[in-house]
């Protein structure tokens, strides 16, 4: 055993100290200020396991009810009702749902279960992360993200998202969740034991109509959170899924994690993503590639006079914040209509409110995009799209053609005669770039439409999709 013999007995008492004395640490030192975002959070959960598996000392108790405490008021605040984590960054968004997930099943299983509101907040955060997910697995990577995961597991490829909705289909009874999961993880087997396997297959299997009339339809609209969900065919080969994004910058003051993507779509077709949301690559080291990454030229949205939506101050600080809203939301069975704005650049001498509208025609597989600014003099305008890596952009009449795998899209903007500018790689200015981990990128066609408004302008954007 490990803690056998004298050497054992030492190693033990070492391995207690260093537990009391980093829950003694925790305990006095929480991130309750411009940092009480998913790092109090994981402060709460080292101090509710930590205490709660050690208890072996007079603070102990208190160690154990202050991080179950902090836990149940830190799930309501920093995820909204509808499910979405307030720091708007996907990667965080399921770090704390991993946080949440771990922490209730060890307090159930230990006696210290938490509140019934507090799981229906992770079932809430999960339904999010089953709507964005396209059929293939693939989520866009809004907001920062920092690598950092649950590893239980050692399975190639293994997607974190799909694991959380894994265990979640089991714990909620989801059959939703099971389909988009796959499969019954080695993590989620970890946590949930054998049986938990043959519960999730049970979820799989084909529903009876009865069933099927009882099911509730997957959420599209996340009003809080400010994220809505366009397309069609969903969850089969001939899938269109848009992800449009009109939620504030990010949690607390300095929205430490939030990027200046406001008004800002991504595209995936059948599963192969098309318009992306280009990651992170860096945090403390070069600062070019941060402020690019994060910035606004970064983002499928619009820029104005060469400018942010949103003034950073560090790494992690804004110092003036772009609010968003949605105007108008409606989905039919002939299309799904967005209509939002933000207020980044009323700031200017000449103010200007960037209005997007996003409609998408369900029949004819396009999706039009009207980018008003209302303002009275002359800016210049940057409408940036953001295609993939694995996505060939060839410059035609009218716009350009993506083609990803079986998937071809056509973008253009039929009110001006001007060509974009196709950027793959550049570096000075850093444009065309996509990170899927810290300090690793790679080139990504980026086009850019640019011009010269006066007054009150409407820029159209059509974007004709076909799945072979």
């Amino acid at each position: 055993m490990l803690f056998e013999g004298v050497a054992g007995a030492r190693l033990r008492g070492r391995w207690l100290a260093s537990v009391q004395q980093h829950c003694h640490f925790i305990a006095g030192h929480l991130s309750l200020h411009s940092s009480a975002n998913n790092h109090l959070v994981g402060e709460y959960m080292g101090l509710f396991i930590g205490a709660l598996t050690w208890p072996c000392w007079p603070a102990s108790a208190g160690w154990c009810a202050l991080g179950r405490d902090g836990l149940q008021q830190q799930a309501l605040l920093q995820n909204c009702a509808d499910g979405v984590n307030r720091e708007q960054a996907i990667w965080y968004h399921h770090e704390v749902a991993d946080m949440l997930l771990l922490c209730g099943l060890f307090g159930r299983a230990n006696g210290q279960p938490l509140s019934d509101a507090c799981w229906q907040r992770l079932e809430r955060m999960l339904e999010f992360i089953h709507a964005l997910m396209d059929v293939a697995g693939n989520l866009p990577m809004i907001g920062d993200a920092d690598d950092a995961a649950l590893r239980l597991a050692c399975e190639p490829h293994c997607n974190p998202y799909r694991a959380l909705l894994a265990s979640g289909a089991v714990l909620f009874e989801r059959a939703d969740f099971a389909a988009k999961a796959g499969c019954f993880d080695d993590k989620s087997r970890w946590l949930l034991g054998d049986a938990a396997a043959l519960a999730f297959a049970a979820l799989l299997q084909p529903a009876t109509p009865a069933d099927q009339g009882h099911r509730a339809q997957p959420r599209r609209s996340f009003p809080q959170g400010g994220y809505y969900i366009l397309g069609c065919d969903f969850d089969t080969p001939s899938e269109i899924r848009l992800v449009a994004d009109t939620g504030p910058l990010g949690y607390l003051g300095i929205a430490a994690h939030g990027h200046a993507d406001a008004l800002a779509l991504t595209l995936s077709a059948a599963g192969l993503p098309l318009l992306i949301d280009p990651g992170t690559y860096a945090y403390h080291s070069q600062p070019e590639w941060r402020n690019y990454f994060r910035g606004t030229a970064a983002h499928n949205t619009a820029r104005i006079d060469g400018l942010d939506q949103s003034v950073t101050g560090g790494n992690f600080m804004w110092l003036h914040k772009a609010g968003a809203a949605c105007d108008h939301w409606q989905s039919t069975p002939q299309e799904d209509c967005l209509v939002a704005h933000h207020d980044g650049y009323l700031r200017l001498r000449d103010p200007v409110l960037h209005r997007r509208r996003i409609v998408f025609q369900k029949a004819q597989r396009q999706v039009l995009v009207e980018d008003t600014f209302e303002c009275r003099q002359a800016h210049a305008v940057e409408l940036s799209w953001h295609f993939s890596e694995r996505c060939t952009v060839r410059l035609c009449d009218g716009g350009a053609m993506a083609t990803c795998g079986n998937v071809r899209l056509h973008i253009g903007m039929p009110h001006t005669d001007a060509m974009p500018d196709l950027a793959i790689g550049r570096t000075s200015p850093p444009l065309g770039w996509i990170s899927y981990r810290f300090d690793e990128k790679c080139a990504a066609p980026t086009l850019v439409w640019r011009e010269t408004i006066v007054g009150t302008h409407t820029c159209t954007t059509r974007l004709a999709i076909l799945i072979d």
